[in-house]
């Protein structure tokens, strides 16, 4: 089978090629960059796509005839067409899990930065300015910690909360009665847990139903000062409606690892390069107004950089090309979502 790679970093080649060696796949593209309808003729005998940043939407499925199997190095798999994909016979693979405890330290990481100040003390003091008062934080203990979604990555989370003494609430469509009986975790309301929480971390799949599921109606539910973590996925989160309660003081904190229009700024280098094709509009939009929120003190951008651990980097290439070996060789694989 042929198969082509993108959104590389340039170390995974030589272990790719060397798991492929003697499996009959042949690697006609290996690429850092973001595929983009230019690269497209040049990959058309492609039976096998993987991709990590890149869309695999419609068109790119239509200009791929040889297609069988699309491996998606994430475990959101929001980047591709499933519908499409499955209509036209074509398996979707991705990495269900690779770094749970990975994605949980650094939310653990980022509600500790917001409680106790920390990204604003560091820059100060870069200038020496050691005025104390102007960075004093909060305790954890005794807080509310509300996790929206309680899979694998919010139940380690839950496991570092119970350890800082946290009450914890949570919000799951399906609940685990683990969370409940070995961290006394109580399953509420998503109303309820805007209420109460003085620590929001979101942890929830993107689905229709996730799409905004903290928006402008929220902001009339939370606590006044509340922390707000995603290192989920940005659409979560109403980015407009983020701005505004920054605006009215409603969050005392906000630490978003994912955010809308996080391509424009995340892939910026592609982008100016003219090697990807330019976002939409609506995307420069919400790129623009994320951006926007670093002008406030209490607000932290990272470059969905949660999952980006060299353990955690090496147990996602393994396993993808762990899959696309078997797919190829067997007809099927493990981590098929479609």
């Amino acid at each position: 089978m042929k198969a082509a790679f993108f959104d590389l970093e340039g170390w995974e080649l030589p272990v790719i090629t060397e798991v492929f060696k003697g499996k009959g796949i042949e690697i006609i593209r290996a690429e850092n960059d973001l595929l983009n309808k230019n690269t497209l003729p040049q990959i058309k005998e492609a039976e096998v796509l993987s991709i990590a940043y890149s869309l695999a939407d419609r068109a790119v499925i239509e200009a791929l005839p040889n297609l069988k199997l699309i491996s998606t190095r994430t475990t959101g798999f929001d980047n591709v067409d499933t519908v499409f994909a499955k209509e036209k016979g074509i398996g979707v693979i991705n990495v269900p899990s690779y770094g749970e405890e990975t994605v949980a330290e650094y939310a653990m990481a980022l509600i500790l930065n917001l409680s106790r100040r920390m990204s604003m003390t560091f820059l100060r003091s870069l200038f020496g300015v050691f005025d104390q008062k102007m960075v004093r934080g909060n305790d954890l203990e005794g807080k509310t910690l509300g996790v929206i979604g309680t899979g694998k990555i919010g139940r380690k989370l839950i496991k570092m909360a119970s350890g800082f003494d946290m009450n914890i609430i949570c919000y799951d469509v399906y609940p685990n009665q683990e969370v409940v009986d070995k961290y006394k975790a109580k399953y509420v309301s998503l109303e309820e847990l805007f209420k109460a929480s003085d620590v929001i971390s979101i942890h929830s799949p993107y689905t229709k139903e996730t799409h905004h599921l903290i928006n402008f109606d929220t902001l009339k539910s939370l606590k006044k000062g509340v922390l707000l973590v995603n290192t989920a996925r940005g659409p979560i989160v109403d980015t407009s409606a983020i701005l505004q309660g920054v605006k009215d003081g409603i969050f005392g904190g906000v630490a978003l690892d994912t955010f809308e229009g996080e391509q424009v700024w995340v892939k910026e280098e592609s982008i100016i390069g003219n090697k990807a094709e330019l976002p939409a509009g609506e995307v420069f939009k919400k790129g623009l107004e994320s951006f926007y929120l670093l002008r406030f003190r209490n607000v932290i951008l990272t470059p969905h950089n949660a999952f980006n651990s060299h353990e955690a980097v090496r147990r996602i290439l393994d396993t993808s090309v762990s899959d696309i070996g078997a797919f190829c060789q067997k007809g099927n694989c493990e981590h098929r979502v479609v």
